[in-house]
């Protein structure tokens, strides 16, 4: 291991000091004269016992739950300023790409305001500040609206800082919100008066982001100390000591996660348990004092199910016999009789049903069907429904904030790969549509015409059709392009082809932008989702190459100028292809990627864990042991040729821990046969979100172009000169080396 650098102070001065020496004989825009040697880390034999095998782990020393080992920060930091060296000729083309970037985005705008319970909220991002500011009304056409929360004030002093979730009270009296300092999703819940703008209660450590009100006090959800799993509903009075908040329910699986919230109606208060395997509802009424909660339907292996009231009733969005979901009625207070449940909107193999929005006359139900996000419309009065019709050949349909369910009018997002985000409202009498608000481009360059966006079915080996979502420019064309490839694949989450101004950047200079709707999404029904997950998972990866192998195939794209990018279980993803087909990509780029699956399953410790038995296997069973070997990355680096390679973790992070993606870069700079570049780069203040903050990100965004840019051999013209002088913070702020979180705990 690397010489330890032995107190949070003097790790400080070493990296500073090593930062300083490097900068002060370095010109700016200019690489090194001599790119320094990749770490390297002592390989120590560590045995991770298992029922069905021992394996050793060399690098597991790496591991610090604490964040405080010498030896890992000593190695983080020293990857960190090789990562810095081998990307400083980037440095100009960083500035010339930010500079674009934020000149794509709007600085000073407003998001459509909306009402609840009578009064006007908005939310609006200013000139120069990084964060938003909630604004907010006593009267509902209020033109001089006042501060709600503004982020910036909160965010000051904090490296790193984000907002859960916030809402005010029923009486208007109070708002309450969660807050992240560090970015280990351990909030803190704080209350403010509105009249006083006092905090009226002293803050509570270590809740879930996502809070609501009952006519008598604050929901929250309070963590396990030890998985950082939230197991606990309290209820919290404003203004009393948290010592006396009373506990509503406890939740004794430790598979299942919780959740709260109020319903459209305001009438019912709800708490959710939900695992991979299960879900199950309670409900209180938000004006019972005591919130004696019950049942709605009790778990049951397999049974999924969510709940919005309306009169008498739930309807319930079920997979009750129905795989892709149906609709169900039943009475409020006997929901957990099945046989008064009753079917109101069947499902089907063509489409699957994925959330629903019940308004006084209609519910809209957001469904999935030819590869679209589309939404449903179905009437109480006579059950007629219908599709909202839209124009373009691949787009999402998705509701927006709808907050009252007497309104007839219903607010929803469009967007495709070339077409920016709009709100529109449509009106569920007339059937009208009508534009709200389009998301600002202020690039008089930019026209949606310019771009082609489409969706292909391409053949898996298996004879399956995977979707997929190209995005280029017209003039360009889609011929022998370099290529960025993405793709997600895992716990039904679905990557809808929406518009991003970040992208334009890629596709002006020519590039092909991909998205493989891989299996493991939902974007072909929940068989989608079963078909590339637990024991199918392989599957993902195999679908990745398939539409890789596809675009080359086609003539699409170039086969040496192919970049492939993922984060998370996305990360995965992409490192399970370099291992499987390291030949076919000139260059990874991994975002906190989840590489070490057998050895993290294995630790119950961990905060998602036991959750995720279902999504990727429980290895204390020889089946999903043996199947998780097959293709966790880090167990699957051999001896072979790897391509260049981007690796960024963060120090905080609690959902992917910083020494998975660590170790993996370690053992295929070991095992690598080629003469490519694997650099790490970790975000010492951050977690599994990375920077916040709107500048920063784009910082982020501007570092990972010039990154396949330069992968792909397209040169970024500098259009000015301070963009070569600017940058020299850009790559600090994109992985900062310099100490740990003054703020972790």
């Amino acid at each position: 291991m690397l010489s330890p650098v032995h107190s949070p102070i003097q790790r400080a001065h070493f990296a500073i000091a090593m930062t300083l020496l490097w900068a002060a004989s370095t010109p700016l825009g200019a690489a090194p004269p001599t790119t320094p040697s990749a770490p390297i880390a002592v390989a120590t034999p560590h045995a991770v016992v298992a029922p069905f095998g021992t394996r050793d782990d060399p690098y597991y020393w790496l591991r610090d739950d604490g964040r405080q080992s010498d030896a890992a920060i000593a190695l983080l930091t020293e990857e960190n300023r090789y990562a810095r060296a081998s990307l400083d000729h980037l440095r100009p083309s960083m500035g010339q790409l930010y500079v674009e970037l934020r000149g794509r985005t709007a600085e000073a705008d407003c998001n459509v305001p909306y009402t609840k319970r009578g009064l006007w909220f908005q939310t609006c991002t200013r000139a120069g500040l990084a964060y938003p500011v909630h604004l907010y009304s006593r009267r509902a056409d209020s033109r001089k609206p006042e501060s709600l929360l503004d982020l910036n004030e909160l965010a000051a002093g904090h490296r790193f800082f984000s907002v859960g979730s916030f809402v005010v009270s029923p009486d208007g009296r109070y708002l309450a919100w969660t807050e992240d300092r560090v970015g280990q999703r351990r909030y803190l819940l704080r209350i403010r008066e509105l009249a006083t703008g006092r905090e009226i209660s002293e803050p509570i450590a270590d809740v879930e982001p996502t809070i609501t009100f009952a006519d008598n006090g604050v929901l929250y959800i309070r963590k396990d100390s030890r998985t950082l799993l939230g197991n606990q509903v309290l209820l919290h009075v404003p203004g009393q000591s948290a010592a006396g908040d009373r506990r509503l329910y406890t939740e004794s699986d430790p598979t299942a996660f919780l959740t709260v919230k109020r319903t459209r109606s305001d009438r019912f208060m709800l708490i959710g348990s939900s695992s991979t395997a299960f879900t199950e509802w309670r409900f209180a009424r938000a004006s019972d004092p005591e919130l004696a909660f019950q049942v709605i339907y009790p778990r049951e292996n397999g049974h999924e199910y969510d709940v919005e009231d309306h009169g008498k009733e739930w309807l319930l969005l079920s997979n009750w016999r129905a795989d892709n979901f149906s609709i169900f009625r039943a009475p409020i207070d006997a929901a957990s009789d099945r046989s008064q449940w009753q079917e109101w909107l069947a499902g089907d193999t063509t489409r699957l049903f994925e959330t629903m929005a019940v308004m006084q006359d209609a519910a809209v139900i957001s469904e999935r069907s030819a590869g679209l996000k589309r939404l449903r419309v179905k009437y109480f009065a006579d059950g007629a429904e219908h599709l909202i019709q839209f124009p373009d050949q691949s787009y999402a349909a998705l509701p927006s904030n709808n907050p009252e369910q007497a309104s007839q009018k219903f607010r929803l997002v469009y967007s495709a790969l070339n077409t920016p985000s709009s709100i529109f409202e449509y009106d569920l009498k007339t059937q009208k549509l009508k534009l709200l608000k389009r998301e600002p481009v202020p690039d008089k360059r930019f026209k949606p015409g310019n771009y082609v966006s489409e969706l292909h079915m391409v053949p898996a080996r298996d004879g399956r059709q995977i979707p997929v979502s190209l995005l280029y420019r017209k003039r360009a064309g889609a011929r022998q392009a370099a290529t960025l490839i993405t793709g997600y694949g895992a716990y039904g989450t679905s990557t809808d082809p929406v518009f991003n101004g970040n992208r334009l950047s890629l596709v002006d200079r020519g590039m092909l932008f991909v998205i493989a709707h891989v299996r493991g999404g939902q974007e072909m029904g929940r068989e989608w989702y079963q078909d590339g997950r637990h024991l199918n998972k392989l599957n993902s990866f195999y679908d990745f190459l398939d539409v890789t192998d596809w675009l080359v195939r086609e003539g699409r794209s170039d086969p040496k100028r192919i970049v492939a990018q993922g984060g998370s279980a996305g990360g995965l993803l992409v490192a399970g292809v370099a291992n499987m087909a390291p030949n076919r990509y000139r260059a990874i780029i991994a975002n906190v990627p989840f590489v070490d699956v057998v050895t993290s399953m294995l630790d119950a410790n961990l905060p998602l864990t036991a959750n995720e038995y279902g999504e990727w296997g429980n290895p204390m069973l020889a089946e999903d042991y043996a199947y998780m070997l097959r293709y966790s990355p880090y167990d699957n680096v051999t001896a072979q040729a790897y391509p260049n390679m981007m690796v960024t973790t963060g120090l905080f992070d609690t959902q992917v821990p910083y020494w998975g993606p660590a170790k993996w870069v370690t053992k295929l700079r070991r095992m690598n046969q080629g003469d490519s570049r694997i650099l790490l780069m970790t975000n010492m203040f951050s977690g599994h979100v990375g920077n916040s903050g709107r500048y920063q990100r784009l910082k982020d965004v501007a570092l990972n172009y010039a990154y396949i840019f330069d992968q792909v051999g397209i040169k970024v013209h500098i259009t000015s000169k301070r963009h070569v002088d600017w940058p020299k913070r850009s790559i600090d702020g994109a992985f900062l080396v310099y100490k740990t979180s003054p703020d972790a705990p």
